[in-house]
C-alpha cells in the first residue's frame, strides 16, 4: 500500500527519509546489535545520540550560548504550569495574549498559580484575528508574557515577535517551531510538543535563557522544575529516548533540505498556493483575517456543510487524510507542516477542484 498525505494536526506526518532511516536502524543501531528504543539512556550510544540532536537544534535555530535545551516528557500542556511555577520569582501577575484554544487552557492553568492579566483577546472576532498593538495592555511589572504564536485549531499566526520590552517574552511554539528562522534571543522561555515538526508524540522541546532557572516556587514539584533538568541534561529521569532519537533524524533531514530558510520559503508556497485556491472559490471559505493566516494549520469550511462528510470520504479515498477540523470549530483543517511534501499540497489542490466542479 502507498503512504496517504496525512494532513493531521498532530500528531503528524514525518519526512519519509527519517522513516526509512529509523526503519533500517530499528533492529540494529549502528552495529550496537540493539534498538534504540531498548539503550539505556546513560549508555555512551544513547548519550552521543542526544548530544548530537541537541547541537543540531542550536545549529538550525542559531540558539545563543546562554540558553538551555531541555527534552522533556509531558508534552506542551504541562508546560502550562512549569512556567509560572518557574518564572514567577517572586511576583504575582502574569500577561498572557488570548488567540484561540490553546492560549485559554495555558490562561486556565496560570490561574492556579497567580493573578492573570489578558494583554489582548480575539474572543470578539471568534479568534479570527489578532487584536492590534494599540489595544494590548501589557503591564510592565508582570512576570512574564505568554502568547502562542500559531493557534493549531484556528488557524491564526503571528507573522512577528510581539516587542514587549524587558519582560521576559513566552511562547507555545509546538504547531510552528522549525517552520522558518526565528531569533531565539526574543525570548526568555520557548516550548515545543514534537508531534508536529520535531517528531513522535512524547517528546516537548524547552529553550530557556539562563537567568530564569533555579526561581521555582517553593512547592514546586521536583519533576516539574526547570533546574532539575537543567542539572541532570534532561535525563533526571528516564526520557523518551526513541522520540528524542526521531527528532535528531529530523533536524538532520532539515539541515539536508538547506535549513530553517530553506524550510520557509517551501513552507510560504505550500500555503499561499493552498489559501488562494480558497479565495478564489465561492465553494470553499477561510474565516482567518488574512494578515495572520497561519502557514502551518488551514481551516477551511465549505459553502454547503451538507456536504462535508461526503468531501471528507471521498479525500480519503484519494488518499488524502485526516482533514476533518476539530469539533470545536468543524469544517477541514489542512495541517502542511515540514514534513507535508509540496505534492502533497498539490493533490489536495487538485482534489478540491475536481470535488468542487463535480457539486457546483
Amino acid at each position: 500500500m502507498s503512504r496517504v498525505y496525512n494532513f493531521s494536526a498532530g500528531p503528524a506526518m514525518l519526512p519519509e527519509e527519517v522513516l526509512e532511516q529509523a526503519s533500517e536502524e530499528m533492529k540494529d543501531y549502528h552495529g550496537s546489535g540493539m534498538s534504540v528504543m531498548e539503550m539505556s539512556h546513560r549508555g555512551r550510544d544513547f548519550v552521543s545520540i542526544a548530544e548530537e540532536a541537541e547541537a543540531d537544534l542550536r545549529e538550525l535555530l542559531s540558539i545563543p550560548d546562554n540558553y538551555k535545551v531541555l527534552f522533556l516528557q509531558g508534552g506542551a500542556s504541562s508546560q502550562f504550569s512549569m512556567v509560572p511555577l518557574n518564572l514567577l520569582r517572586g511576583k504575582k501577575t502574569a500577561d498572557y495574549i488570548n488567540t484561540g484554544y490553546w492560549s485559554k487552557k495555558a490562561i486556565a492553568e496560570a490561574k492556579r498559580y497567580c493573578d492573570v492579566n489578558i494583554v489582548a483577546s480575539g474572543e470578539s472576532t471568534n479568534f479570527t484575528s489578532i487584536p492590534p498593538r494599540s489595544e494590548w495592555s501589557l503591564n510592565p511589572e508582570a512576570a512574564y508574557v505568554h502568547y502562542t504564536p500559531n493557534e493549531t485549531i484556528g488557524g491564526v499566526e503571528f507573522h512577528d515577535i510581539p516587542e514587549v520590552g524587558d519582560v521576559p517574552l513566552v511562547a507555545d511554539m509546538s504547531s510552528t517551531i522549525l517552520s522558518r528562522p526565528i531569533d531565539v534571543s526574543r525570548f526568555g522561555l520557548i516550548y515545543a510538543g514534537a508531534q508536529k515538526n520535531i517528531g513522535p508524540a512524547g517528546l516537548t522541546i524547552v529553550i530557556i535563557r539562563d537567568d530564569l532557572i533555579g526561581n521555582a516556587l517553593d512547592f514546586t514539584p521536583t519533576m516539574f522544575n526547570y533546574e532539575t533538568h537543567v542539572k541532570a541534561n534532561s535525563m533526571y529521569n528516564t526520557p523518551p529516548t526513541y522520540a528524542w532519537y526521531i527528532a535528531g533524524l529530523v533536524f538532520k533531514w532539515i539541515k539536508r533540505m538547506g535549513g530553517l530558510e530553506r524550510m520557509a520559503e517551501i513552507n510560504r508556497r505550500k500555503a499561499e498556493k493552498l489559501y488562494r485556491v480558497i479565495d478564489e472559490s465561492d465553494f470553499y471559505n477561510n474565516p482567518v483575517s488574512k494578515d495572520c493566516r497561519s502557514w502551518m494549520n488551514v481551516p477551511f469550511t465549505l459553502a454547503d456543510p451538507s456536504l462535508d462528510e461526503e468531501f471528507l470520504k471521498e479525500a480519503n479515498e484519494a488518499g488524502l487524510v485526516s482533514l476533518k477540523g476539530h469539533r470545536s470549530v468543524g469544517g477541514m483543517r489542512a495541517s502542511i507542516y515540514n514534513a507535508m511534501p509540496e505534492e502533497g499540497v498539490d493533490a489536495l489542490i487538485s482534489f478540491m477542484k475536481d470535488f468542487e466542479k463535480r457539486r457546483t
